[in-house]
């Protein structure tokens, strides 16, 4: 029986999608950059700070600003994160029924990790019990460190976890880790995208995915 649920953040529990484009353009305009509309910025996010401004500065890192905007982005986001965020229709009844039926539950994220346990407690706290994000002790996703981190927090065995997120980084992460990922189809890339790259159980919203979620759990009973 798969025993835990370990998701994703931003395009998954939490729209952080306003804030982050605010905040990069925010970094973007300091310097005199042009800004990004929603659009790109949703295509730019999932992979951490580093890589979204990589995608949003003119260059990129071969930038002479680039590491000024970064840092620019990192504090207006840490001053702005909870402006516009807020949990996705119908996640924070997904996560009660869970709760109750004591399923352990974690957030392993790219984003930076004072926002990742910021943004938990603030909406989460009494339901997900351990929230991991983007550190110099540990490598970021698609690599399966943080996912092995949280199966070691939550005293589950990795392979008794399924992993639920909204980008190729999330189902190369399950990849990595050898689990099984359900990717949600309202987050920051299309259902298309999603299958195109192999995605196997996919949901179109939170009541869809406590079903595929409740299918995984009981799989093995």
């Amino acid at each position: 029986m798969k025993k835990a649920v370990i998701f994703d953040m931003d395009g998954t529990l939490l729209n952080t999608l306003e804030d982050l484009c605010l905040s990069t353009n925010a970094a973007l305009g300091r310097y005199g950059f042009p800004a990004r509309t929603l659009e790109e910025v949703r295509q730019f996010v999932g992979n951490g700070a580093v890589n979204l401004m990589r995608r949003a500065v003119p260059a990129g890192e071969d930038n002479p600003h680039f590491e000024d905007c970064l840092r620019a982005f990192r504090e207006h986001y840490g001053e702005h994160l909870n402006d516009h965020t807020g949990p996705y229709e119908g996640i924070l009844e997904l996560l009660r029924r869970f709760s109750e039926r004591d399923v352990p539950m974690a957030i392993v994220s790219n984003k930076p990790d004072f926002a990742v346990r910021e943004l938990n407690e603030k909406y989460f706290g009494g339901r997900i019990r351990v929230a991991i994000g983007e550190s110099e002790q540990v490598r970021r996703k698609p690599a399966p460190d943080t996912v092995k981190q949280a199966a070691r927090e939550l005293k589950v065995r990795l392979e008794d976890c399924i992993y639920v997120g909204d980008s190729e980084v999330d189902l190369q992460t399950a990849k990595n880790c050898g689990i099984p990922c359900v990717s949600v189809t309202w987050g920051f890339r299309s259902r298309e995208l999603l299958l195109s790259l192999g995605a196997e159980h996919t949901a179109a919203d939170a009541r869809e995915l406590q079903e595929v979620l409740l299918g995984l759990l009981n799989q093995n009973s």
